[in-house]
């Protein structure tokens, strides 16, 4: 695993800032628990562990930095505006800008099931690699993380904006990527008029990427942009 950990030690110089000076808490991290059932190898621990451990620094890093940067903001307010950020659409969303899905352990099942894209693994992955940033180098370092990867999510709920959506997460994503357009087709219009149900696809460059069912066309917008979300390895569209 010399080679990988070499590997993996270049990609967290690139994007996470940070050369490790024990490669095996990075490896850790980024180790699926379907990896490590798949290996029935002892020496292969999973992340659940460094993951409980980040949610915890993550989110004393944002408490601090939101009661720092919100003087006045009662403690309610900062709890909801904390949520938004250490939750699994935001976590999701920065996992995706860093690549993290592509240099996940995942045993071979999860990895053909989706498990690169889908938001919950890389939420948890994400807390991982902030656990493993802390016991590495401390709580300096993870804060720089986090504060960086993060800091498109802190600001637009400092300035009161909504949670970021599915579907203004795929978009941001695929203009990144590709320097296109999410679209969005109705396909079917079922049931009465007061009860509606709507079907939508989401598509660019001549390819369906995701299906949603909603009461409304919005709804099922959102419910297309999330499964494309899930589905999609950006880094090979």
């Amino acid at each position: 695993m010399a080679g990988k950990d070499a590997e993996w030690n270049r990609w967290a110089q690139a994007n996470l800032g940070h050369t490790f000076n024990n490669p095996s808490l990075l490896r850790l991290a980024l180790t699926h628990t379907s990896f490590a059932n798949e290996t029935h190898d002892e020496t292969y621990g999973d992340n659940e562990r460094l993951e409980l451990l980040g949610d915890a620094v993550l989110s004393l890093i944002i408490t601090e930095e939101l009661y720092q940067r919100l003087e006045d903001a009662p403690e309610g307010h900062l709890a909801r505006l904390r949520s938004a950020i250490v939750c699994e659409p935001s976590l999701a969303c920065a996992a995706r800008r860093l690549g993290l899905g592509q240099v996940l352990l995942l045993g071979k099942g999860e990895a053909k099931s989706g498990g690169r894209h889908r938001s919950s693994t890389l939420c948890d992955a994400f807390e991982a690699v902030v656990g493993a940033l802390y016991l590495d180098g401390g709580l300096d370092v993870a804060r720089k993380f986090v504060l960086t990867s993060v800091a498109k999510e802190i600001g637009r709920v400092v300035a009161g904006d909504a949670l970021v959506d599915p579907k203004t997460q795929l978009q941001e994503l695929v203009q990144a990527k590709q320097q296109a357009t999410p679209m969005y087709r109705l396909v079917k219009t079922e049931g009465p008029d007061h009860n509606k149900t709507f079907t939508v696809e989401v598509y660019w460059q001549d390819q369906v990427w995701g299906t949603g069912r909603g009461r409304s066309k919005k709804a099922a917008e959102q419910a297309a942009a999330k499964e494309a979300l899930d589905r999609i390895a950006f880094t090979n569209a």
